[in-house]
């Protein structure tokens, strides 16, 4: 079906008009256009239900105590891996510092205060430990976004990735997805320009298998996907790597235990026998302060955003369709008029995929718990809690000078 029909046949003719583009411009329209998931397009009009929950049990996973009695077990297991090329790890770099008051990248932000140490210099610096621990580079895929791909690459090139082997480094753009409005039609952000945000940190695999990057790296078998917020985190981190190997398990989730039993952070547990994050407002009372046998809060698996995944489940999951999120957003855009509107209130729905949903699609997941303050200090906001000063005072308390 030609590209008019296809928009007419989905109520979208307002899309053709083209007065006052040049050929190119026309050429980049037309290809994403073309390029438009309309089944996802279609959810606007009936959203799956991800609201509900099915039965909510609690999951089994390695405490810290379990972990430090086979850590050099575990260890061995997930240095091997490393050494055989098997494990890679993805960068979720696709933001940028705005809540910081930086208009740059946010692995870009400075958080040193004697000397410049931006996030990705630290994060890489984190990897270096596993690198010079396993005496192997570990492939690492940055997932960029339209708006900063080009800065972050060229702060890369600039920075000397920052003594890492660059052969080992590859980037990718994260996927985009249309907005629509209220009434199902395409928003434009400008004259032959769609109104595009990306699609969810979901993404990132379908985002990574399009630029076709994993198969430079034909012995791959697990891919460790961070945020590129948590400044403290352990990247590849073999002991974590050996101890999902060793599991049998598909996939595995970094946790810290609750602070107290409404702290306000996913939690992983099983949904149906299946693995799954709830949200702690889904947690009624009874299950927020529920204890297990060993004391502890029986739903107190926090999630961080560091998890392990088997590649060739990946690549299973990947011909299903992750489940989209379709979300009330206010979405700038051009009226009829080619006017730019930024709305007051919400005007429209963005389609996001989310990670946590990847980890119930795994079929299994062992939660492997790290003590908070030595792996996850996020930053979030300038200043108050998760913010670039508590990070600051965590770096120092772990021997980051700054």
């Amino acid at each position: 079906m030609k590209l008019e029909e296809t928009l007419k046949a989905h109520g979208q003719e307002h899309l053709l008009d083209t007065a006052g583009l040049g050929e190119e411009e026309k050429r980049a329209y037309f290809d994403r256009l073309a390029a438009i998931d309309w089944d996802v397009v279609e959810l606007w009009k009936n959203p799956e239900d991800l609201s509900g929950k099915g039965n909510i049990t609690p999951i089994e996973g390695l405490s810290v105590r379990e972990i430090e009695k086979k850590k050099e077990h575990f260890r061995t297991i997930g240095a091997k891996a490393i050494r055989e090329g098997k494990v890679g790890a993805v960068l979720l770099a696709g933001g940028q510092g705005t809540r910081l008051g930086s208009s740059s990248p946010k692995g870009m932000y400075d958080i040193g205060i004697t000397r410049p140490l931006c996030i990705f210099e630290q994060l890489i610096s984190n990897l270096f430990d596993v690198v010079h621990a396993c005496g192997a580079f570990v492939p690492l895929f940055i997932m960029t976004s339209e708006k900063n791909d080009a800065e972050t690459r060229a702060f890369f090139e600039e920075k000397k990735y920052f003594g890492y082997d660059k052969s080992y480094v590859r980037f990718f753009v994260q996927d985009m997805a249309p907005s629509v409005d209220f009434e199902g039609k395409l928003l434009l952000e400008e004259k032959g320009r769609l109104a595009l945000s990306p699609n969810g940190n979901g993404g990132w695999y379908s985002s990574l298998r399009r630029a076709g990057i994993e198969k430079e790296f034909p012995a791959l078998e697990w891919i460790n996907v961070f945020a590129v917020d948590n400044v403290l985190q352990r990247i590849a981190d073999p002991v974590f790597v050996g101890a999902t190997i060793e599991s049998g398990k598909l996939c595995g989730a970094k946790v810290v235990r609750k602070a107290e039993p409404r702290e306000k952070v996913g939690v992983l547990c099983l949904e149906d026998g299946m693995p799954s994050v709830i949200e702690y407002y889904e947690l009624t009372d009874e299950m927020a302060n529920a204890r297990g046998a060993d004391g502890y809060l029986a739903y107190s698996f926090g999630v961080i955003l560091n998890y392990l995944f088997n590649l060739k489940r990946l690549r299973e999951i990947a011909e299903e369709r992750i489940p989209v999120h379709v979300v009330k957003k206010k979405i700038p855009y051009i009226n009829e008029k080619g006017e730019h509107i930024a709305p007051e209130k919400e005007n429209g729905y963005k389609f996001e995929t989310l990670v946590v949903d990847m980890v119930r699609l795994m079929g299994s997941c062992l939660p492997f718990e790290v003590v908070r303050e030595h792996e996850f200090a996020p930053i979030k906001n300038k200043t108050g809690v998760d913010s670039v000063e508590s990070a600051r005072a965590l770096l120092e308390k772990n021997g980051v000078k700054l």
